[in-house]
């Protein structure tokens, strides 16, 4: 089952994402198994939000273990992400 994961990131700034982002795409694993679809920009009240698509929770969960040692390392605070079913995902 796809689900949509959501995480807001209050304070979260773009530079921060952008670095991630690159530190993500540096790793011989990215784009992981089970991803589907991303956007990420400002949430309106000064921090950040992402929103994933995944193929199943497993999925993320799993990308989940690989990407923590980044996000530690690049100072984004542990937030506990939104995981709700995704009755249809379509992507261009």
């Amino acid at each position: 089952m796809a689900v949509i994961v959501t995480v807001e990131i209050p304070g979260g700034t773009q530079e921060q994402y952008e670095e991630t982002s690159r530190l993500l795409a540096a790793t011989d694993w990215f784009p992981p198994e089970g991803f589907l679809a991303h956007a990420a920009g400002p949430d309106g009240s000064g921090g950040w939000r992402v929103v994933d698509f995944w193929d199943s929770e497993d999925s993320f969960l799993a990308f989940m273990e690989k990407a923590r040692p980044i996000f530690d390392r690049d100072g984004v605070r542990t937030i506990l992400p939104t995981v709700q079913e995704a009755v249809n995902v379509i992507v261009k």
